[in-house]
Parts: C-alpha cells; structure tokens; sequence
C-alpha cells in the first residue's frame, strides 16, 4: 500500500542530500565579501537543485514500486506441481517405494537451492499400486485433476505400457526412470533407464566371453519387459552359436517358483539370466540356493534385484550371483560419495542406494534443467528442452539422446557380495548410445512381436495369472 508521506529512512535520505548539495555549493559559489544579492541567489539555487533531488528520490522510490506491482500481478509465483506415480502396495513396492525416495530427495534439494524459476516445486505421490490398469486410473487423476506439468515413475513395462495411451492422449510428459526391453520411442516419454543394448546384450556378452558360458537358461516375470528381454537374448545367442536350453515364465506377481526352480535343475545351464521382477525375484533367488544351484557352478545374472531389494533379505541366497546395471553404490566417484551421503542424510544411514534410485534421482534433475532451460513449465517446452539435456551424475555423463529421447549411459556388471554391495567386474568406461531397437530384427518385425504377445494376453500387458509357468 502506498503511504502518504516519507517514512523515516527517506527523510533521512533527503535531508543528508540536501545538506551535501548546500555544503558542495557553498565551497563553489560563496564568500562573505559577496554581496546580499549574491547570497540570495545562492540560496535559491540551492533550493532548487534541493527539490530536484527530492523529485529524483520520488521518482525512484515510485519506480520501485511500480516494479513489485508488476512483479506481483504479472509474474507466476506459484508453485510447480508435479506427479510421482509409484507402486507403494504390491509386489511390485519394495522395488518402487525406493524410487520414491530418490525423487523426493531430488525435489527437495531443487527447493532448497531456491525453486525453479523463482517458485517452489510442491508434488503429488500416487500410488500404482503394482496393477497396470491402476496406473493408468492415477496417470489420468495426476494430469487431469492434480494439474501437474510432469509424472515421474512407473517401473515395469507393462504399467508404462498402460499409462502411455494416457500421456499421448494428453499429450503430456512421463520421465521413465527404469531398465526396460526398448521396442519403444514417444514424443511424450523421455527414458532415462538403459534399453537392451545398454544392459541386456553387453550382460550376454560378458558371460559369452568372461564366464565361457554356452549354454543358456531364461527366466522372467510373466510379462511384456521379459518376454520382449529374452527375444533378444535368444537372437543374440543365435549369433554366438550357443544353445538355449531352456526359457520360463513365473506369472506376474506370484511366488509360485517351484517350476522355475525345478527346469534350472533339470536342464544344468551354464548360467541363467533372470528378469524375474518383485518378490517373484526373491523367492526365486532363495528356492533357488535350496536347491543347491551355487554361483561357482550356475550362476545368476539378473537384470532386475539391486542394492535396495538385496537390504530386505538374506544375502547368502545371493552373493556370488551377478547383476548388469548402469549404476552400482560402490562406484567410486565425487558425484556419487555426494548422493549417497544426501540419501542416506534424509533418509537413514542403513539405506542403501540402487541403480533404479538413481535413475529417478536423474530424471528430476534433467527435468529441472530443461524447465530453467526454456524459462517455462509449458509441457511440450520443457519436452523440447528435455531432448538436450545432459548430467555429470554418479555414474558418469548422463545424457538425453535428441533423436529417441532415450539417455546415453555406462554399463556395469557387479557380483553381489555378502553385505548386499557389488564388486564392479566389468564397466563400458563411457557412455553407451542407446538403441531401443536392436538390428536383429526390423522395427516392424519387433512390433508385431510386441501386439502378438498383447492379442494373445487378451488386450493386456502381462499374461493371465491362470497361465501358470511354462517353459
């Protein structure tokens, strides 16, 4: 509110200049031999140049009030919303609320530095429950009624799969923080986690040429991400002219491994590679140590546990299997010791930090640049911008492929050890191009691959739970 008079300070002000002025003119233009006359005038033109201060002072202080007026009427301080959309029931939770985590440090730290574009970011968490078609109920609540201008999360294909219709529809924004099987590309995605040649195929790779391995045996969750995983596999072997010996699906959610766990036995692979996801992932790992499938004669490569879940069980029915990802907490980095001690700050000092964390962690902060980037929160701007954004993270340079939308990314391979870390046994040592679809087939050949699956899974992602485990 304008006041009426000069408060205190700015008289002050007035009079110290006023009395410079008077003083400055004094020594120039006066002497006690010039006439009354002559003071006089002096008098009056230190009056004048006095009252042409003041007008400057006026003139100023009006200016800047003018200037918060239009500050406070024409620009936006509200805050930024954005939507978390997680399984935080299900199966699917002890990997997901972990991600959680991870993007709610990341808000936190934008906060405390200031915000973004001088307003505060406030988020919405919803919960995905570990069911697709809930996923895609919450995508639309997160846009349509929580109006937020960007969502981060889903994990499994089969839940992205379900919210994309979604996204494009609204033509909105997912930041897809997750590993998945690529045969992918959305204008309305941007994917920060590795598609199958950043993971799947230098994992094959390392165990073709480090571990001998010839013959082959593949387990997964009963869904899209494993059916889609192993094709590729199974392409790859083809290549290295190595045997597949055996290929088994546990149904989406269950515990029910026995049948896995039973063809492992039978079949003796000299590996097997695992994208069995959730607590699937865990029985499957535990009914397999019963069985006396050891690391030194079978090992294990999954492509789907990480610190996080390994911090909720024995590791004795892990530690000496594998794991491919882009990130492990045992690097050895500036950037990584930095994020590990903020996490473990906010979070408890037991928690561990995994590679789908991370991954999370990233997708905030690559958004938020793109915001500041564009100087708006515009949707489709922030996409654009998101496109050419790049990040000196923990694991390395991270950077947003222009052309797919998808990130560049190391590659690492680890071997679970006893207290639920990895010794890193293999790194790419730079940045990956990702390529979410591999040349052993055309794109039209892997998308009718990907609908076969969906017509014969009865307009779903994930097979039926009555289709039991085969092989």
């Amino acid at each position: 509110m304008l006041r009426s008079s000069f408060d205190t300070p700015t008289l002050e002000l007035i009079t110290v200049f006023r009395y410079h002025a008077f003083k400055n003119m004094a020594q120039n233009s006066y002497s006690t031999s010039e006439s009354p006359e002559t003071t006089n005038r002096f008098f009056r033109l230190a009056t004048r140049r006095g009252r042409g201060a003041l007008a400057w002072i006026i003139f100023i202080a009006l200016g800047a009030l003018c200037l918060f007026a239009v500050d406070r009427v024409f620009v936006d301080r509200s805050p930024i919303v954005v939507g978390i959309l997680h399984s935080q029931t299900g199966f699917m939770a002890i990997s997901e609320k972990s991600m959680i985590d991870a993007e709610v440090l990341a808000l936190e730290q934008i906060n405390a530095s200031g915000g973004l574009l001088g307003r505060p970011v406030e988020w919405v968490i919803a919960d995905g429950a570990s069911d697709p078609a809930t996923f895609a109920k919450q995508a639309e609540k997160l846009i349509r009624d929580d109006k937020v201008c960007a969502v981060f999360g889903c994990w499994t294909s089969a839940s992205r799969k379900s919210v994309l219709p979604v996204f494009e529809s609204n033509d909105h924004l997912l930041v897809y923080p997750m590993a998945y099987e690529g045969l992918e590309q959305s204008p309305n995605i941007v994917y920060v986690g590795a598609t199958a040649n950043q993971q799947i195929t230098p994992a094959v790779s390392w165990c073709h040429s480090k571990l001998g391995a010839r013959r082959y045996f593949l387990v997964g969750s009963d869904y899209i991400w494993p059916h889609c995983v192993n094709a590729i596999i199974a392409d790859q072997l083809k290549g290295f002219g190595d045997d597949l010996v055996g290929e088994v699906y546990i149904p989406f959610g269950s515990v029910d491994v026995d049948a896995a766990v039973r063809a492992v036995v039978s079949t003796k692979p000299d590996v097997v590679l695992s994208s069995v996801v959730g607590d699937s992932a865990i029985a499957f790992a535990q009914k397999l140590r019963a069985a006396g499938i050891r690391p030194e004669q079978t090992p294990v490569l999954t492509f789907a546990l990480g610190e996080n879940e390994l911090s909720a069980v024995s590791r004795d029915d892990f530690a000496g299997n594998y794991a491919a990802w882009n990130y492990f907490q045992s690097m050895d980095s500036p950037e990584n010791a930095a994020l590990v001690e903020a996490f473990k700050a906010r979070f408890g000092k037991d928690r561990p930090f995994s590679d789908v964390m991370n991954a999370a962690y990233c997708g905030v902060m690559l958004w938020a640049q793109a915001v500041v980037e564009n100087g708006r929160t515009d949707v489709r701007q922030v996409r654009y911008a998101l496109r050419h954004q790049s990040l000196r993270a923990a694991e390395g340079v991270v950077a947003v492929d222009s052309e797919t939308q998808h990130t560049w990314l190391p590659v690492s391979i680890g071997r679970i050890r006893k207290d639920g870390q990895f010794d890193i046994v293999w790194n790419s040592n730079t940045a990956v191009r990702p390529v979410p679809f591999p040349i052993s087939r055309s794109r039209e050949e892997w998308n009718a691959f990907i609908q076969n699956l969906y017509q014969q899974w009865g307009g779903k992602w994930a097979a039926p739970a009555k289709a039991g485990a085969y092989q």
